[in-house]
């Protein structure tokens, strides 16, 4: 049986062992993750990944935080629009856990080639759910906005950024898609490297378009929607050119993009799975925007700035997990499930580390983080509770998202499906809404909901897994 421990991992336990494998992690080196130390492999995978979703959540920072001076009107709208716009990054976190788990079993079987037509397929499935997506969604989006609740005032001042930000859907989807091909192979040093680039001219052109430096039109919100759009579709390209030209694990070419109803069959069965996990999630996100819409613009700016804090320090989590989906996927295409179930529950443990100290800078320092982005007293105080109340949580949701993505990793979207579906719908809905209405707790009450919540979904993921019956799904 291989239990994981080593002597070779006795070794990368070391001071000078734990260097080595995190600068090998940010250069990026060909290895084979079925072998060896799992503490090194964790490390080798987990560190760009958590540096690739830092990058991702930064896309959102910075948009608020240059968005914040044009006032609450513009926030709001940037809230309610990415609140629309987690519908598509359901489909496109379903999409990428097909995937990665595709991905990932056709390299620990040795089967690059299968590996390369996965992908291509799953590049046709992105485009295919993209171009319609982006130009209903684009067509209707002040509709959309007043759905959310928005006041008129919101939607004129955010009806052209919603349009392209919607419309402009297949840079979201394709970037999320392509880096889940590059973590299911173990090239997550690649996906770190096409975020940072796609950050880097966010950064550069958020000011430059909201603002109208230089010879830059002076393009207001609209300009913050133009910019996110360059940088992530520059990204695109740049995947493109690594998957063309072989720099990783995958090679793609042009007869890979031929329809292959077999594969593209097993992804969208897997896809379906994750897609409405991920809706079920989501919706319920949505329903808890529009119960806070009651309480003004205000209780949504400070809800929408906290949240983007709050997404900095879980994506990063999110980054370990997907190193435990990639060991997962790999581990069981190379016939090891106890291997792979061993790299879930050390990818946990080092999880609950990083999260238990961000919820103590949370509640220690919250008023100085929101402060950061907002002087307005309301706003202030809306985003310090939201930071604080959802916190509390933050140990639980520690191993609940590390078992999470185990399970697609494995290839079973089912399981996270209905345990959303059950603590989501059935209890955080009616519970926020229970608790700001009839309890009269306002805003506080939707914060409570989210702790309770993601609390439950951790200990429900937990004794699920330890069934053991994902072990043996087909992909």
């Amino acid at each position: 049986m291989d239990t994981g421990t080593t002597s070779q991992e006795r070794e990368t336990q070391s001071y000078g062992g734990f260097w080595k494998s995190l600068v090998e992690s940010l250069r990026g080196t060909e290895q084979d993750f079925t072998e060896g130390s799992l503490n090194r492999a964790i490390t080798l995978l987990s560190v760009p990944m958590v540096l690739e979703m830092a990058m991702e959540s930064l896309f959102g920072i910075v948009d608020v935080f240059f968005v914040s001076s044009l006032g609450p009107d513009a926030v709001a709208t940037v809230g309610l629009t990415e609140s629309l716009l987690t519908l598509l990054f359901a489909v496109a976190m379903g999409l990428s856990m097909a995937t990665t788990a595709t991905v990932a079993r056709r390299i620990g079987e040795k089967n690059p080639r299968g590996a390369s037509v996965a992908a291509a397929q799953a590049i046709l499935l992105g485009l295919l759910v993209s171009i319609p997506t982006g130009f209903v969604g684009g067509w209707i989006s002040p509709w959309l906005l007043g759905l959310m609740g928005a006041s008129a005032s919101v939607i004129q001042t955010g009806s052209g950024y919603g349009s392209v930000m919607l419309g402009g859907n297949a840079t979201i989807i394709l970037i999320f898609l392509i880096n889940a091909v590059f973590r299911g192979a173990g090239d997550a040093a690649i996906a770190m490297r096409v975020l940072w680039f796609s950050n880097f001219i966010n950064i550069v052109l958020d000011p430059c378009l909201i603002f109208g430096w230089g010879p830059f039109p002076e393009l207001g919100l609209l300009g913050a929607a133009v910019a996110t759009n360059i940088g992530r579709g520059l990204g695109v390209l740049y995947q493109l050119t690594v998957l063309f030209g072989g720099q990783g694990r995958v090679k793609v070419n042009w007869r890979d993009f031929r329809p292959q109803r077999s594969v593209i069959g097993r992804m969208a069965r897997i896809s379906v799975g994750g897609v409405v996990q991920y809706l079920v999630a989501t919706a319920s996100w949505l329903g808890l925007v529009r119960i806070l819409a009651v309480f003004g613009s205000s209780a949504l700016a400070g809800y929408t700035i906290a949240l983007r804090v709050i997404i900095f320090t879980i994506l990063p989590s999110w980054g370990l997990s997907n190193a435990a989906a990639t060991l997962v996927g790999q581990n069981l295409g190379a016939g090891k499930p106890q291997r792979a179930e061993k790299s879930v529950w050390m990818t946990g443990l080092y999880n609950v580390v990083f999260l238990g100290s961000v919820s103590v800078v949370f509640l220690v320092f919250a008023e100085s983080i929101i402060r950061v982005f907002t002087t307005d007293a309301e706003v202030l105080s809306v985003g310090v509770a939201c930071l604080r109340y959802v916190s509390y949580g933050y140990v639980f949701y520690a191993y609940g998202m590390v078992v999470v993505q185990a399970f697609n990793g494995a290839g079973d979207t089912t399981t996270p499906t209905t345990i959303n579906l059950f603590c989501y719908w059935l209890l955080q809905i009616p519970l926020a809404f229970t608790l700001a209405h009839a309890a009269g707790l306002g805003p506080t009450g939707v914060f409570l909901s989210i702790t309770v919540a993601e609390s439950m979904i951790a200990v429900v993921g937990v004794l699920w897994f330890r069934k053991g019956r994902w072990k043996t799904r087909v992909v």
